[in-house]
């Protein structure tokens, strides 16, 4: 089987910053896209940020200049720094990663339960 856990949310105030981590877990051959989503309450889930194997990065336009993401490949952990937090930032952001496991030929997008972030003074 094949996890990613979040870890990282919490309450912040305005103009604060939070550091979101996901640890990728299991039979694991190699991991493609890594990225963030966030979902706030009544709304779609959108892209954050996204990164590739080889550190190439997209973010959306309310993440840049404010979020970095990044990651470190042996340890299988996709990272989001968030500074100058909004209160629309508020929301649940989920891990997202492009998996190939072992014995198998092709990758699979896999998900994390996610982590809440609550941006309020």
């Amino acid at each position: 089987q094949v996890q990613l856990v979040e870890s990282g949310g919490g309450l912040v105030q305005p103009g604060g910053s939070l550091r979101l981590s996901c640890v990728a877990s299991g039979s694991i051959f190699s991991i493609g896209v890594m990225g963030w989503y966030r979902q706030a309450p009544g709304k779609q889930r959108e892209l954050v940020a996204i990164m590739t194997s080889g550190g190439g990065t997209n973010y959306a336009d309310s993440a840049k200049d404010r979020f970095t993401i990044s990651r470190d490949n042996a340890e299988r952990t996709l990272y989001l720094q968030m500074n100058s937090l909004k209160p629309e930032d508020t929301a649940a952001y989920y891990c997202n990663a492009d998996i190939r496991r072992y014995a198998t030929d092709h990758t699979i997008p896999y998900w994390g339960e996610g982590t809440l972030v609550t941006v309020s003074s």
